[in-house]
């Protein structure tokens, strides 16, 4: 389960971006990517290649290698090795790469912010990974760090406060999401992820879905805590992946076997053929909530880190991911089980 890990760690800090490093206090002033020494621009670009094919293993070494020729200068390299090295769990690369920024970020705040909060990120999903408390301990101190230069960093407040419950350290907790909550908009999903937290700390230490809002094709607004009450099923495919077309069948039996329950099915779509999309779903009767991802760069992919598909992700009624498969497999036993904690918790509503 690492790669859903990774994400779930990237996400706590990023609005709904997972794909590569986090972002910034200040996005303009990020410093050019490529390396400066020949022989680095070359192995940098080899990397970049690599990494298009989907040679991860590989593109990481290059990007290490090409970082090490450039003197560790490389900030493009130092990004790559944060992304691949948490993904593939090299985490001594992940935090070479971090801490290598914090070398380069000199002295302006929020720069300094920055790089402190990007070796945090890397500690989190490692602790995550890891279960080692330590690393959770060192991620807080970085984010006491980048605080301290820069206090204007509602990200920082949000992944703290994530941090903290995973030291169990309560109240400090709700307090560093009670402040990212000040600093952000009432409809904003974060704030209203975090407000969640503040009641209910458990939440903060599981392995929450990523906090999204998505338009549907029938222009439905769908946001991930707003379905809180309900069991969820997202399901990501292709029409040109033939695995996805033969689940089909049983996605839609699903979709129709529980649709007067607690529960909604979620199919993202990966093509990059939009018009082909909608004929496929019109002419499949696919009728339940449909999305566009445009492809497997797509925001909702990106967040859940999807790079195979069909991948399906079952999150309960606390929008807690519950279950993660690749490929097409049995689930109805366990939507059983969801559906009547679904249940419960509308009834304690109710009441």
């Amino acid at each position: 389960m690492r790669p859903l890990c990774l994400a779930l760690a990237l996400c706590c800090a990023a609005s709904i971006s997972l794909g590569g490093p986090q972002k910034t206090p200040d996005p303009n002033n990020e410093p050019k990517n490529e390396p400066t020494n020949e022989k680095a621009l070359k192995t940098f670009k080899e990397a970049n290649e690599l990494a298009r094919e989907r040679k991860v293993v590989s593109a990481l070494d290059d990007f290490k290698k090409a970082d090490k020729q450039d003197g560790g200068h490389c900030f493009g390299c130092q990004k790559e090795m944060i992304y691949y090295g948490s993904k593939l769990g090299d985490w001594k690369a992940a935090e070479l790469g971090a801490e290598e920024m914090i070398a380069e970020s000199g002295s302006e705040p929020r720069d300094k912010a920055n790089s402190h909060f990007q070796l945090a990120s890397v500690l989190m999903a490692e602790g995550l990974a890891t279960h080692k408390q330590q690393t959770f301990a060192r991620a807080h101190d970085e984010l006491g760090t980048a605080l301290a230069a820069f206090s204007n960093f509602p990200d920082a407040y949000y992944l703290d406060g994530r941090v903290l419950a995973q030291l169990h350290q309560v109240e400090a907790a709700k307090a560093r999401f009670e402040e990212f909550a000040k600093m952000k908009p009432e409809k904003d999903v974060n704030r209203q992820r975090a407000m969640r937290f503040i009641g209910n700390m458990e939440l903060a230490r599981a392995r929450m879905a990523p906090p999204f809002e998505i338009t549907t094709m029938d222009g439905q607004k769908l946001s991930m805590d707003e379905l809180q009450g309900k069991v969820v099923l997202i399901d990501f495919w292709a029409t040109w992946c033939q695995p996805c077309r033969e689940a089909l069948p049983h996605i839609r039996k699903i979709a129709d076997k529980f649709h007067d329950e607690p529960f909604i099915v979620l199919s993202v779509n990966v093509d990059n053929d939009e018009k082909k999309w909608k004929s496929f779903v019109a002419e499949n009767q696919m009728t339940w909530p449909q999305y566009f991802d445009a492809g497997f760069n797509g925001p909702i992919a990106g967040m859940f880190d999807v790079h195979a598909i069909p991948h399906t992700f079952t999150i309960d009624a606390d929008g807690i991911v519950q279950d993660e498969k690749v490929g097409d497999a049995s689930i109805e036993g366990k939507l059983k089980k969801l559906l009547a904690r679904a249940h419960e918790l509308q009834s304690a509503q109710g009441r």
